[in-house]
């Protein structure tokens, strides 16, 4: 079983009471997809995987301490923090959590990490308000809030936060969220060094893109992404869910002395191709619904 939050767009759907069954149905289904327990490892360099099964977060490590990118949902937030420190790190030294964008699967656990660990909350601008208001925008519905947390830092694009030897860049790249942000570093492969994106994301999911759109330019903010991934060529692949990188499949093929399946030139770009092609998709869709209302 496959879950994106983009599968939430049908879910949350759902009207009216003969539905209820069905939509609670769902939705038990995809949490308990999403949050089982997974086991952590190390993906390449000093990057590693500590999220669930169905949730990205990401530990990347130095000698002066650790950001951790993303925390998955509230009642998983144990789960990563038993990730990192089964891997022989301490919770202490996590600096910075930085979130990719602000929906409650990547930072519902968030509020938690944060007090155990005493590390900086860095996002993109425009998210910060939803961070510490734990919502989504134009959304009232239970399901999707979470934690609220205080936001110590946003960035814009281009913005660094070093730690030691590790340099970790801020790429805005809104629609998602409107502070959607992801994160680029280069890393050790060997004696390679490998560029690295944990892209944010870049699926229609609960959004309105026409008519009361859920932020104010939303289209022409995905329009910017798209602009900007088609010069950027990085090496590693990297997202907030698993399945959109095929994590699972080149994890099993992780071995001594051969090359790093994660290592893996052009899918960035074929990834967000599709996803490109799968917004003209849905803009056009919610055009027609709304010229239909009309």
């Amino acid at each position: 079983m496959r879950f994106l939050f983009a599968g939430l767009l049908t879910v949350l759907t759902f009207i009216g009471s003969a539905q209820s069954q069905t939509l609670s149905t769902q939705r038990k289904a995809m949490l308990e997809y999403w949050n089982k327990p997974t086991e952590s490892f190390k993906i390449i360099g000093n990057i590693y995987y500590v999220g669930t099964n169905g949730l990205a977060s990401y530990l990347v490590t130095s000698p002066q301490g650790h950001f951790l990118i993303d925390t998955a949902m509230p009642e998983t937030a144990t789960q990563i923090e038993a990730s990192i420190q089964k891997l022989g790190f301490k919770l202490s030294d996590v600096k910075y959590i930085l979130n990719t964008h602000a929906h409650m699967d990547h930072t519902g656990g968030i509020a938690q990490i944060k007090k155990n660990t005493g590390a900086q909350v860095v996002s993109g601008e425009k998210d910060k308000p939803l961070l510490e208001g734990g919502y989504y925008p134009g959304n009232d519905d239970e399901f999707v809030k979470f934690p609220p947390v205080k936001v110590d830092r946003v960035v814009q694009h281009g913005d660094k936060l070093t730690l030691d030897d590790v340099t970790i860049t801020a790429n805005s790249t809104p629609g998602h969220s409107p502070g959607c942000t992801s994160w680029s570093m280069t890393v050790k492969d060997g004696d390679a060094s490998r560029s690295v994106m944990i892209f944010c994301s870049a699926t229609v999911a609960l959004n309105r893109l026409v008519t009361n759109p859920t932020h104010p330019g939303i289209v022409d903010d995905y329009r910017k992404t798209f602009a900007w991934s088609k010069n950027v060529h990085p090496d590693v692949l990297l997202a907030p869910h698993p399945e959109m990188y095929s994590m699972a499949e080149k994890r099993a093929k992780i071995a001594e002395g051969a090359p790093n399946p994660f290592v893996k030139p052009g899918e960035f770009n074929a990834f967000v191709d599709k996803l490109e092609k799968d917004f003209d998709t849905g803009l056009a869709k919610q055009t027609a619904e709304a010229a239909a209302k009309k």
